[in-house]
């Protein structure tokens, strides 16, 4: 974590009660806001704050130079300027290692001596998260959905920690309006219960059932794949699933929780994705804001599907491809991208199949629903391998262990692997009611009954979670 869990509960706590003496002073909040935003991303590292500016001002210059010409041709170059800026400063920070690699290894492979210059080059924390937002706020402006807001607005809008380094990537539609009138914010209307669950959910996913599997099957698996069973790679690899999942949307549920105690809405990020029927069900419901940025800034500015099934596939791919090199800068990441990709093609050529036969484009009845859940999860572990894996030999260890050492002793499967991985995957098929039903409960309480909980809950999850819990793995990205 960028803070300690104690230093992020003195330094949230700061935050808030200064938010609310401030809100009625719009200035001096927007003001206060940003520099503390400044603060939470500067304690990781100082120097990118200078990167978060630069990224800030690119976005603002951006937005007003394309709202303010004149003519389509200049309005293009405008935003072609900002793109090309907001991109180069990501391609360096994140990808340049990547790709003078990749360039050395090729000039050797040809019997070239010499190497092309490896520089080391520190990964800035979320930088992917605020590029995106950046992009979308210029794009949205130069296609006359947004008009420029004030520059502290979208300082701020960049900036605001809860969202900052691992998102969810909200745009400056969806924010923006809430900075512009946070003075007329009222305390009473916050809804606490709702932000005190998904805080609650989000640490006990993290804490608890994240770190756990990580430091009980998975990492051990994935660091020595020959060393163990079949049977306990299968269970790592969908411990894998697991972690990612809670490690993920248990940050974006502290995000959006944060975000709610301090007035502001965030979009929702993750709806139960391992009870999606297909891939694309999958990625309606996994990193929900990534996807739909992807799909209106990128698959459907390249046609979408529009012009052909060809063309559609091309752009599936593409998208997916891009998707996957987003997520970091490895030849493993585009093969998960790719298998995205390629697993979505083959799911809509044989829906397109099943309508053209006079079928339903997806069977129904209890069976065939389990059979298409089942399958989903499985090629969605299928390339959780590949992401989780050190490179394509580590990746094609563990899967080859997938077929291979069944007879070995599986001394890492044990129960509490067994409940964490149950639990991180049965309750996404707990209705949403019950979440309501437990929100409304805690709602009729007193304060102090709601304090006497929340600090029982916070006992539990400290207890049960291991010492030294581990970074967010989407820190990375």
């Amino acid at each position: 974590m960028l803070f300690p869990t104690i230093d992020f509960a003195i330094f949230f706590g700061i935050v808030f009660v200064l938010n609310w003496l401030l809100a009625p002073s719009p200035r001096y909040w927007k003001l206060f806001i940003l520099a503390a935003s400044y603060v939470f991303y500067g304690w990781w590292d100082w120097r990118f704050v200078f990167l978060l500016a630069a990224s800030t001002v690119a976005t603002t210059l951006g937005g007003i130079m394309v709202h303010r010409s004149q003519t389509d041709r200049g309005r293009n170059f405008c935003l072609g300027t900002t793109v090309a800026v907001e991109l180069g400063l990501l391609a360096w920070f994140k990808y340049y290692g990547f790709f003078a690699q990749s360039v050395d290894n090729a000039l050797h492979s040809m019997g070239l001596h010499g190497s092309f210059p490896l520089l080391n080059v520190t990964l800035p924390v979320g930088i992917s998260f605020f590029t995106f937002m950046g992009l979308s706020y210029v794009i949205d402006i130069h296609r006359r959905r947004l008009e420029p807001a004030k520059p502290i607005d979208v300082a701020v809008f960049v900036a605001f920690f809860p969202h900052l380094v691992a998102g969810p990537i909200v745009r400056g539609s969806e924010l923006i309006p809430q900075i512009e009138r946070s003075h007329r914010r009222n305390p009473r209307n916050i809804d606490f219960p709702r932000a005190a669950y998904l805080i609650m959910a989000g640490l006990f996913k993290k804490v608890v059932l994240s770190s756990y599997v990580s430091s009980a099957i998975v990492d051990p698996v994935f660091a020595t794949p020959s060393q163990h069973s079949g049977l306990e790679t299968l269970f790592a690899v969908w411990g894998y699933a697991v972690q990612i999942y809670c490690d993920f949307s248990g940050y974006t549920d502290i995000a959006i929780g944060c975000a709610m105690l301090l007035g502001f809405r965030f979009p929702e990020n993750f709806n139960s994705p391992y009870t999606a029927r297909s891939l694309q069900d999958f990625w309606r419901r996994w990193h929900m804001t990534l996807s739909f940025w992807l799909r209106d800034y990128l698959y459907i500015p390249l046609g979408g599907n529009q012009g052909g099934d060809a063309t559609m596939y091309r752009n599936i791919m593409i998208t997916m491809v891009l998707g996957g090199l987003w997520h970091g800068a490895a030849w493993t990441f585009i093969a998960w991208g790719a298998l995205h990709g390629i697993g979505q093609c083959t799911g809509h050529f044989r829906r397109k199949r099943r309508v053209g036969a006079g079928l339903p484009a997806m069977r129904e009845g209890r069976l065939a629903v389990a059979w298409q859940r089942f399958a989903t999860f499985q090629y969605v572990c299928l390339g959780w391998v590949f992401f989780r894996a050190t490179g394509f030999g580590n990746a094609w260890e563990v899967l080859g262990r997938l077929v291979s050492g069944w007879t070995m002793p599986s001394p890492l499967v044990t129960f509490p692997v067994l409940l964490a991985i149950a639990v991180g995957i049965g309750t996404q098929y707990v209705p949403k009611g019950f979440a309501l039903a437990c929100q409304q409960t805690f709602a009729r309480w007193g304060a102090v009954l709601q304090g006497a909980t929340l600090g029982a809950i916070l006992l539990v999850i400290t207890t049960l979670g291991p010492p030294g819990v581990a970074p967010f793995i989407y820190f990375r990205f």
